[in-house]
């Protein structure tokens, strides 16, 4: 068939292209006068659909097919594919067969006596190909000066160059080849004009779409925020509406009982008047009747009757004279006072909140060492878009905080109001955890990342072995005044008893003959004062904070008196023997009440004290918990019975019960139970600062727990909820 003119034919006389042109919706006139649309064809999209390797995809690599190594070959099934892509697969499937299968449609392609070599070329990419090259050579950059050759651009200097104008190469470096598409020296790396110009052109196009779609991605959120500020407003409208429509359903209820309120005033008064109207009205009709008929009267004794009778209804008359009941009736609004507090209070009434809070600007940060176990938080701090920190809170905040297996933990936020606001959670294990934050449903800055650790060491430590200012020798009880915080450290080996603040700073020691002996071992805060108790004379001493004795009492049954409690509420005073193995119950003048226990119900008592609402703790190896009265309630951490031992004992407002605890093998720690869940006990292991023998406890309004260290004569102070 021949080819019309514009055409582009293949061997089997069918034609393939019609009018490929470059000019999208140009019109021409052929040769015959026939009128075509043209089609413009994006080079890249045509040089991979036709000059590309379906194989190798040589040529998307390296702009097409080449005439040597990769020199298209056509199939018996129609398809092209590179040399080099045939003498490896009719390497791997030939197996002696003399056939392999094509890459494309797998059809069974038998190899010539020549191998595949010796396949034909395939012409029309070979025709295309050097359509492409002439076009090609067109669009190649030359030099102004010297026409036939082509501009070489250096990467490194950043600058375009002819090898001759140059003297073979730029900035004095003559290493530069034009005939290679690549030259890279030890300094300066050489390419083509028009590769680097297809480069760049195809970093341009690349960094184009992506900012492009930063900014549709950009446009789309601005246009969801103004959506979601739109119905922010009709939500804070109807707000508005419902509120003052209860504000109006008020007035307008106001208004109603005023009006019922002046009816009714109204109508009292009328009653009455109209009551007297009406008596006034039968008088008058008496009067008529006693009057009818004068003028035919002889009998002057019945006229004088008349006239008496008249006479009285004359005085009579004089009573009905005046209104029974006035007609004063008015709304008394002349209290400017209420009307000023309603109009103070209407002023109050709502209020058109707003932020500048810039989501991605906002960091959050973690305060402290992160504890299992211990409420932790995370600070964030709010600024605007410019960056400058706000004032004032009111931000719907949200967290979320996950450990790194995936699990989640609860999470609560406080407002601080100026600005900031906490992130609190408790972590229930150790590891690595992710917080993140969104302010208005947008993302802060960062993702906050933290480790979580099982090891609790003191926040402060205080005192050494001594008998200075800040010194110990055998510190052994603690106790801490809940009305001024104050903390009294029975300091035994000195005869005394330090009192510090609760940041562990020394106020001043108390001295009394009742701590002589360096025996006492018991110490708890009075109504009144101090209350110790000496093992060695079995005398139980209260005394006020400044060191002066108010009372003291033995009992004939002390045996070892070791430790004191005082239960507020009654003034009762509870004392641990550890040789009757009991609890003795005092009053306030020290009477014997009862006794908690008997020989057999403790083993080697260590301490004793009163829960919120009276319970009496008493610590041995175990936990044993009784009524106020004395009976026999609980045990806690019974497998503990007989493994070790506690050393001192006490309770929070939240019936959390913290103990000193020591077991085989040097292992002390603190003990963190609960008084009224069986939840299992947290333990405080003071990792970095091991305890030594401890002994007394006490508890903060703070969630503070402090610890007496005999074995290291000083106290710690741990965080631990």
């Amino acid at each position: 068939m021949p080819s019309t003119p514009n055409q582009l034919v293949c061997t089997c006389g069918c034609a393939l292209f019609n009018n490929v042109m470059t000019r999208v919706g140009e019109r021409v006139v052929s040769m015959n006068s026939t009128l075509v649309e043209t089609v413009s064809i994006n080079y890249e999209d045509f040089n991979e659909s036709f000059l590309t390797c379906g194989t190798c995809l040589y040529g998307l690599w390296t702009d097409t097919y080449d005439g040597s190594e990769h020199t298209p070959k056509l199939l018996q099934c129609s398809h092209t594919v590179c040399l080099h892509c045939l003498t490896r697969i009719a390497a791997s499937q030939t197996r002696d067969t003399g056939t392999f299968r094509c890459p494309i449609c797998r059809e069974q392609i038998t190899i010539p006596r020549g191998g595949v070599s010796a396949l034909p070329p395939s012409f029309l990419v070979n025709q295309l190909l050097d359509l492409m090259s002439r076009q090609r050579r067109e669009v190649v950059p030359k030099c102004p000066v010297h026409i036939n050759k082509e501009l070489l651009f250096c990467e490194t200097c950043d600058i375009v160059f002819c090898t001759q104008c140059t003297g073979g190469g730029h900035s004095n470096d003559s290493s530069a080849n034009s005939d290679s598409t690549q030259n890279v020296t030890s300094d300066h790396t050489i390419i083509p004009f028009s590769i680097a110009i297809k480069r760049m052109s195809e970093i341009l196009l690349y960094k184009a779409n992506e900012c492009m779609s930063k900014l549709n991605q950009a446009q789309e959120d601005v246009t969801k925020e103004l959506g979601r500020l739109d119905g922010a407003k009709d939500d804070s409208l109807d707000q508005v509406n419902a509120i003052f429509q209860q504000v109006q359903s008020l007035v307008d209820k106001r208004k109603q009982e005023m009006i019922e309120a002046v009816n009714a005033a109204c109508a009292e008064k009328r009653k009455v008047l109209e009551e007297q109207h009406s008596l006034i009205e039968s008088e008058k009709n008496k009067v008529k009747d006693e009057c009818q008929g004068l003028q035919h009267q002889v009998e002057v004794r019945n006229i004088s009757q008349r006239i008496d009778t008249l006479t009285k209804k004359v005085d009579a008359a004089s009573t009905l004279g005046e209104p029974r009941e006035n007609a004063f009736l008015t709304c008394d609004f002349s209290q400017t006072e209420s009307l000023k507090l309603i109009e103070q209070n209407l002023s109050k009434l709502g209020k058109v909140r707003t932020s500048t809070t810039f989501p991605s600007l906002c960091k959050a940060h973690v305060e402290d060492e992160t504890i299992v176990g211990i409420e932790n938080h995370i600070t964030l701090t709010t600024v605007d878009y410019h960056g400058d920190v706000r004032q004032t809170g009111g931000d719907p905040v949200e967290a979320k905080v996950e450990h790194e297996d995936g699990s989640h933990l609860p999470t609560w936020i406080t407002d601080c109001e100026d600005g900031t606001y906490r992130i609190h959670f408790r972590a229930a294990k150790s590891g690595k955890h992710c917080m993140r934050v969104t302010v208005f449903d947008r993302p802060i800055k960062d993702v906050v990342s933290f480790e979580v650790t099982e090891h609790n060491n003191p926040v402060e430590t205080f005192g050494s072995k001594g008998s200075g200012k800040d010194e110990f020798n055998q510190p052994v009880g603690i106790a801490i005044d809940e009305s001024d915080n104050m903390v009294y450290v029975l300091d035994t080996g000195n005869s005394r008893i330090k009192v510090l603040n609760t940041d562990l700073e020394v106020v001043k020691h108390i001295s009394n003959e009742g701590l002589l002996g360096r025996s006492c071992t018991g110490i708890a805060i009075s109504n009144e004062g101090l209350v110790v108790v000496n093992w060695r004379t079995k005398v139980v001493t209260e005394m006020t904070t400044d060191g002066d004795s108010i009372k003291n009492f033995t009992y004939n049954a002390f045996m070892e008196p070791i430790d004191v409690a005082v239960d507020k509420s009654y003034g009762h005073i509870l004392v641990a023997d550890n040789g009757m193995s009991c609890v003795y119950v005092f009053d306030s003048v020290g009477k014997i009440l009862f006794q908690v226990g008997k020989k057999g119900t403790f083993s080697l008592i260590s301490s004793v004290t009163v829960g919120p609402l009276g319970e009496i703790i008493v610590a041995d190896s175990r936990i044993q918990v009784f009524s106020a009265k004395g009976d026999p309630r609980k045990v806690l951490f019974e497998e503990g019975q007989g493994k070790g031992r506690y050393g001192g004992i006490a309770v929070d407002s939240e019936n959390r019960i913290l103990a000193s605890r020591t077991e085989p093998k040097s292992k002390n720690y603190v003990q963190l139970l609960s008084l009224t869940d069986d939840d299992p006990p947290y333990t405080i292991d003071s990792h970095d600062s091991k305890l030594k023998r401890p002994s007394g406890v006490a508890v903060t309004h703070d969630n503070h727990v402090v610890v007496v260290d005999l074995g290291n004569n000083c106290i710690k102070k741990y965080r631990y909820w």
